[in-house]
C-alpha cells in the first residue's frame, strides 16, 4: 500500500510539473553557503564577499557565460545589503519604465532605503537606456548591477562602464556541477521528495555536458528524471539510453555576432599560424557546432593563404579557394570535410607573411607620403598631345631584351629604392626569394 502511495505521490509531481517551477529556479541558492563556484570573487575574505558582508558594495558589472550564477548573485547581494530589489530587463524596459524605477529610486534614498537594480544582459540596453541610468548611479540613488555574456568593453557605454567595478565570473568547474546536481537529487526543494536510480557515472557525464553551465546541468537532469522508467518498486531509473537522448546535442558557448565569435577565428587563425594541424580542426569544429557559416570561415581560410603562407606554397590560394566553392555547392553538413582538408593544408604548409609585410608597409607609404606622380616613361600615351608631353618616353619593353629585364625606373622619384617585398625563404619563397635578388644584383650593375 505504501508502495502505492510513493507511486501516485510521483504521478501527482509529473501531472503538474508544468505548474511547477523549473528545477534551476527551484534551487536557486538564497546565501553563500549554498552558492556554487566563484571561490575568486566570494570565498572567504575574497574581495567580493567583503565588499558584500561590509556592506561597501558600489555599482558593478558581473561579466560570464551563461548559467554561472549572475543573477543569483545580484539576488544574494540584495539579501545581504537589505536593499530593495528591482530587476530590469532590456527586452521589456524603455525609458519611460527606466525614469519611473529611477524616480522612485530617488524617493527612496531620501527615506534612507538603497535601491538595488539588477538589469541582466544590459549589453541588451541600448545607448539611450544606458546613459538613462547615469546620473542616479552618479548621485547614489541606485546600485546599479548588470549581467552580461559579452565584453563589457565593446558593449556598455564608457561613462557607465567607468563608475561600475568589473567582476568577472568563471564557468563552472565538472566538480562544482556534480556536487550542484547531487545537491538537486537529495533537496525537497529540487528532486528530494522522489525516488531516483542514477548512476554516479551519469552525474559526472551531465556535468562535463553542460559546459559550466548550472542551469544546463539542472535542466538536462530535470529532463533526464522526467523522462525516467519507474520500476516495480516506484523508483525511477534514468539509464543510459534516456540520458543520451537527453544530451544529443551539447550547446556550447558561441555567439555568432559577440566576443566569442571572435576569439574561436582567433584560434583557428593561430593555431594554423603555429602550424598545429589538430588545436585547428578543434577550433574549427567548435565554430561549425555553434552554426557559424561555412562560408564565412572558408572565407578566412582564404585570406590566411596569402597573409600566411603566400609565396612560400602558391597553392595554398588554390586549396583555400577551391574549399569555399565546395562549401558553396554543398553547405553544412557535407562541406566540414572540405574545410578540415583546408585547414590542415594550410597548418602545415610552409609559412611566410612576405605579402602581408610588404601590403601593410605600402599601405602605410600611401597614407602618409604625398601621392607622387607616375613617372613619365610608364605613362599611358593614346593621344598625341600626351605624346608631345613625353608621355611614354623612354619605355622600355621587357620582352624586348635578352634578360626579360630593364633598368628602367617605376617607382615615383621620391620613393626610388623602397623595399616593400622582402621574401622570406621558406617553402617554395626561397626560389622566389633568389630570383628577387638575382634581379636586383643586375638592376644595380653589379
Amino acid at each position: 500500500m505504501k508502495k502505492e502511495e510513493n507511486k501516485m505521490e510521483q504521478l501527482t509531481l509529473f501531472d503538474n510539473r508544468e505548474q511547477t517551477p523549473p528545477l534551476a529556479s527551484r534551487l536557486r541558492p538564497d546565501t553563500f553557503e549554498d552558492y556554487v563556484g566563484q571561490k575568486h570573487l566570494i570565498g572567504k575574505g575574497k574581495i567580493l564577499r567583503r565588499l558584500i558582508e561590509e556592506d561597501q558594495i558600489s555599482s558593478m558589472i558581473f561579466w560570464g557565460p551563461p548559467g554561472v550564477g549572475k543573477t543569483t548573485l545580484a539576488r544574494i547581494i540584495a539579501k545581504q545589503t537589505k536593499a530593495e530589489f528591482v530587476e530590469f530587463s532590456a527586452v521589456t524596459s524603455g525609458i519611460k519604465e527606466i525614469k519611473e524605477v529611477m524616480s522612485q529610486a530617488e524617493r527612496n534614498r531620501k527615506m534612507g532605503i538603497r535601491t538595488l537594480l539588477f538589469a541582466d544582459e544590459i549589453h541588451r540596453f541600448n545607448k539611450a537606456q544606458q546613459d538613462a541610468f547615469l546620473p542616479y548611479v552618479e548621485k547614489g540613488s541606485i546600485i546599479l548591477v548588470g549581467a552580461t555574456t559579452e565584453n563589457p568593453s565593446f558593449e556598455i557605454n564608457s561613462a557607465l562602464l567607468s563608475r561600475c567595478k568589473v567582476f568577472i565570473l568563471k564557468a563552472l568547474q565538472e566538480e562544482d556541477l556534480k556536487a550542484l546536481l547531487l545537491h538537486a537529487l537529495k533537496s525537497k526543494k529540487g528532486l528530494g521528495n522522489m525516488q531516483i536510480s542514477i548512476k554516479d557515472a551519469h552525474l559526472e557525464a551531465i556535468a562535463r555536458f553542460s559546459n559550466g553551465d548550472a542551469r544546463t546541468a539542472l535542466n538536462t537532469l530535470e529532463m533526464a528524471v522526467f523522462n525516467g522508467r519507474m520500476n516495480e518498486d516506484a523508483v525511477l531509473c534514468v539509464d543510459e539510453e534516456i540520458l543520451a537522448q537527453c544530451m544529443n546535442r551539447r550547446s556550447l558557448l558561441y555567439d555568432k555576432n559577440g566576443e566569442e565569435h571572435y576569439n574561436l577565428i582567433s584560434a583557428l587563425h593561430k593555431s594554423m599560424r603555429n602550424s598545429d594541424p589538430d588545436a585547428a580542426v578543434y577550433w574549427l569544429c567548435r565554430m561549425l557546432d555553434g552554426g557559424e557559416d561555412p562560408l564565412y570561415i572558408a572565407r578566412r581560410l582564404v585570406r590566411f593563404a596569402s597573409e600566411d603562407i603566400g609565396m612560400a606554397d602558391s597553392h595554398a590560394l588554390s586549396v583555400a579557394v577551391s574549399v569555399y566553392q565546395a562549401c558553396h555547392f554543398l553547405g553544412m553538413p557535407e562541406c566540414d570535410v572540405h574545410l578540415t582538408h583546408a585547414v590542415v593544408y594550410l597548418s602545415m604548409a610552409e609559412k611566410s607573411n612576405a605579402l602581408y609585410r610588404a601590403c601593410e608597409a605600402c599601405k602605410t607609404d600611401v597614407r602618409e607620403l604625398p601621392a607622387e606622380p607616375v613617372p613619365l616613361q610608364i605613362c599611358n600615351a593614346p593621344t598625341g598631345l600626351m605624346k608631345e608631353l613625353d608621355y611614354g618616353k623612354g619605355y622600355e619593353y621587357a620582352h624586348d631584351t635578352e634578360e626579360k629585364l630593364t633598368r628602367m625606373q617605376c617607382l615615383p622619384d621620391a620613393l626610388v629604392g623602397r623595399r616593400y617585398y622582402c621574401p622570406d625563404g621558406k617553402g617554395e619563397e626561397a626560389r622566389v626569394k633568389m630570383r628577387l635578388s638575382e634581379i636586383l644584383e643586375w638592376k644595380n650593375g653589379h
